[in-house]
Formats: structure tokens, sequence, C-alpha cells
């Protein structure tokens, strides 16, 4: 019986691509591996030859041809990613009126034409609720930081607090997804994802981009860290983001086996590598590439690994500086320290994930933990920074996904079980390093902390910002797919130059 033509036409097109074009193939995989770039079609190359381009930045491995466009301000990032919305109205934005209001119904004008989740339905007679600790002004800049971030109030006049942040996401998923992907529905490649493509790496025994989670103890508001908040996309795989665990070896299978020796294994690569090698030769898919590449990346960290979790060589002064908790694997504190040591290695994007802030009736409670658990390893990362001279080309990222309503979620009459609903329309995130104007305060919120009413800053806004610090034009760094070309921001997105020293 005769094919059907539709089945000849796709062979013959897999025997023209896969075995008529070996060259390609080896092409691929000898562009993928060099140090001078990866090759890219046509619709992909809007860099090429770009003269702002930073000779600095010739040692990187892999990236774009032309990239960076302009002399980057940050060769690296750590974010602090606080799943689950910081309270606002309780930490950064201190609103008098607010305070004046305790117990007093919303005015129907803050509200009006507003969507808040369904666990609020209509704000339509909810109940002011003020801020649950003091808050005063810091340092010479005059921060107002609440009483219960002592630590990030000491540092103040080290931090760019951006407060008119605003999102499009009223549940925290999408809205996670939308601050590190720009887009709410999964399957955009992440922040990380993008550094890593278009820049690329400037270590060669450990991931660019690595994420770490964490979750307070006995928190009843964890959230959960889904693959897709470091994921690539349809960016090739290789620019995924690599998870550590908390517990056991940082990677799956990171130790070898019983028996095995390292030689044994360097062996056993080399004889997979070419095998790996023959199938890339036949059909040029460029995940084989990526394969081969992270075979290789796995046993270098086989080394870089045990090294870098190894806190031996650390001061007693800079492990008590980040606090109780940080030689025990999995806490945010312990996180915090290998974040530095990860950038003192080179790594280019390093992700936190702290799950635990949706505080929706665990305001005079479980919100005190949660400060209490971040709140001095994330000073001390900027000032060990600061003290090590990294933070001038470090930029560090704090901040959730959204706010927290200004009025109380439950009965007002039960503190013990006060709580804030999510709030897209108006929170702060604060920034340090990389060229940053420290000691700003930007952006503010109206007399209730409900909505941005002075230079607001939505989150393709802060992305594009993080992009130009990185020395990124954010409108040029695209990847074809599925008929047009995609990028972070979407089609939106200014950077916030006031921010930027």
């Amino acid at each position: 019986m005769n094919q059907h033509p539709s089945i000849q036409l796709h062979a013959t097109r897999r025997e023209f691509f896969g075995r008529t074009a070996n060259g390609i193939g080896a092409a691929a995989l000898a562009n993928m591996l060099a140090q001078t770039g990866l090759a890219l079609d046509p619709g992909n190359r809007p860099h090429s030859g770009n003269p702002g381009a930073d000779p600095t930045q010739g040692a990187r491995l892999g990236g774009l041809p032309g990239l960076p466009h302009f002399a980057p301000k940050a060769r690296r990032v750590i974010a602090l990613i606080q799943n689950g919305a910081p309270s606002h109205a309780d930490l950064f934005d201190w609103k008098p009126e607010l305070a004046k209001m305790h117990g007093q119904p919303v005015p129907e004008h803050f509200i009006a034409g507003k969507r808040f989740s369904t666990m609020t339905g209509q704000a339509d007679g909810k109940l002011m609720l003020a801020p649950i600790e003091p808050f005063k002004q810091r340092g010479r800049s005059g921060a107002w930081v609440s009483d219960m971030l002592p630590y990030t109030a000491s540092i103040a006049d080290e931090l760019t607090f951006v407060k008119g942040m605003h999102t499009d996401a009223v549940n925290h998923a999408p809205a996670i997804s939308f601050l590190l992907s720009g887009a709410q529905i999964p399957g955009r490649p992440s922040l990380g994802s993008w550094m890593n493509y278009g820049i690329g790496s400037e270590v060669e025994d450990l991931p660019n981009f690595i994420v770490m989670t964490s979750v307070s103890k006995n928190t009843t508001c964890g959230q959960i860290f889904y693959d897709f908040y470091w994921g690539n996309g349809f960016l090739p795989s290789k620019h995924q983001g690599v998870k550590f665990r908390g517990s056991g070896d940082p990677v799956l299978y990171l130790s070898n086996p019983s028996g095995m020796s390292r030689q044994m294994r360097r062996d056993w690569l080399d004889d997979l590598a070419q095998l790996n090698q023959r199938q890339l030769d036949d059909f040029g898919d460029p995940e084989i590439a990526t394969r081969i590449a992270q075979y290789e990346m796995a046993f270098k960290m086989q080394a870089s690994v045990p090294a870098l979790i190894d806190l031996s060589d650390e001061p007693q002064s800079v492990l008590d500086m980040y606090g109780p908790g940080v030689e025990e694997p999995g806490t945010f504190a312990h996180n915090c320290l290998l974040a530095r040591r990860l950038a003192e290695r080179g790594v280019g994007f390093t992700q936190l994930m702290h799950a635990g802030w949706d505080q929706h009736n665990s305001l005079t409670t479980e919100f005190y933990t949660q400060c209490r658990d971040t709140d001095q390893a994330s000073a001390a990362l900027v000032m060990d920074l600061k003290q090590r001279g990294m933070l001038d080309d470090t930029l560090v990222i704090w901040g959730g996904e959204f706010g927290r309503t200004p009025f109380i979620q439950g009965e007002f009459n039960n503190r013990a079980r006060w709580g804030r609903d999510h709030h897209p329309y108006a929170y702060t995130m604060w920034m340090a390093g990389a060229g940053l104007k420290p000691g700003l305060s930007y952006g503010q919120t109206d007399e209730l902390a409900m909505n941005v009413v002075h230079d607001p800053v939505h989150i393709h806004d802060f992305q594009a910002t993080i992009l130009h610090l990185l020395g990124i034009n954010h409108e040029k760094l695209t990847y074809r797919f599925q008929g047009r070309q995609f990028r972070l921001t979407d089609v939106h997105g200014r950077v916030v130059h006031e921010l930027i020293a």
C-alpha cells in the first residue's frame, strides 16, 4: 500500500534537514558551546554589530552578538521574591489618614470600579485597618519603614523604594508569573532566562540562573513554588533556572553512585557525548546540544557545588550578621548567604523565593514570623555585598507580586484573626545597588495607600528598568516564536530613569 503523500513529504523534509545537512548540526553545537556567542536565525538578530555594546563583556559564555546594548550598571541580579505579597500598608507606606480612619468604612470613591479577590468580593462597607505597628522615618533619607523591619530600617539609606508599583493580576500564581515573565499565563520565559539568553554567563562551573526556595516554619500561608516561575518558556531549555534543594545534595544526582569514580564518570560522559553528537549531526535539534552542555555542567558542578555550600570559611561575624538559621539549609537566611557566595563566583541571576506572606487572617500572628525570618538576612545581604565592593554592580530586588488591602479582611472585633486581602492597585518594592539612587522613595499613593496617585510603576516598567540596568534595551531583546517576536515586556514598558543615579 502506498504511503499517504503527506507522510512521504514529511520523510523527504526529515531526510533533507536531518541527513544531508550534517554540517548544520555540528555548527550549531560549536556555536552554542563556544565562548563567542550563540548562532541565531536572522529573525533573532536585531542586535548584531551594535556600536554601544560593552567591550568588557567579551569573556561571557554564550549570549547574543551585540549585547549588552550599552555599558551595564549591573553584572548580576539577586531577586528576593516574597511570595504571598507583603503588606505595604504595614511595612513601607505610612499613611496618617489610614490610622485615623481605623474602624471606619472604606470611602466609596477609593474602590469604585475596582476588582478584588473573591475572598473580598465587593469591598463596600469594609472597615479600614491601621498599621499594626508604628512607623518611623529612617536615616538621612527619612524613608518611612515600620518597626516590623528593624534591620531593613537600619539600611534605608542604601535602598531605593518604589512605592508606586501596580499590577494587572489579583491572584498569586498569575501575579507571580506576571512579575517574573511578563505574562499571567504560564509559558513565557522568566526574567532570569531572558538575561541568560541575552548576555550569557561569566561562570563555567555553575549554572548562570539558580533558584532557591524557603518557607517560614509552622506557617499556614505557604504558596506552591511552580516550576514555571523560573521556566525558560519557548527559549532553549539551557536557559531554564536550576533549582537548588533545601536539604541533601542541592541538585539531585550530584553525587556519583557507589563504586563509580570521578574518572569513570568522565569516561562515561565522554562516550555519551559522542552518541549525542551523532544524533545532533543527524537531526540538528538544539535540545540535543543543550543535553550535551547540561551533562557537562553537571560534571563540573560535582566539584563546584560542595565548595559553594561549605560555610566553614565564613567568619563568625558574617554568620552572625545573617542571623539565626543561617547555617540551616533551606532557610531564607541560609539562601541569602548562598546568594552572596554565588554572586562572588559569577552567577548572573539568583532567585530566592520565600513563601508565607499571605496574611488573610494572620496579620497579628504569622506576619511577625515572616518579618523576623526575612528582615535580618535581607539587610545583611545588602551590607555584605557593599562591604565586599560588590553592591555597585549587583542589583538586589525585594518584594512580592502585589500588595494588601488597606481595609480589613475578617472581623474587626477579633484582633487575633485580622487579615488583609490581595491588592494589585498599589504596593511597594525596594531595590539596591547597581547604579540606583540610594535613599530615594519614588512614587506616591493616596492618603489611604489604596491607589497610586504620582509616578506609577507598572510591572512592565519595572522589568524594563531591570533590563536597562543590565545594559539591555527591553524593546530589542526578542525571540521569534509562533510567528512573531516576543519580549519580556510584551508591547509595553518604559524605563524608569528617575530611579537611576
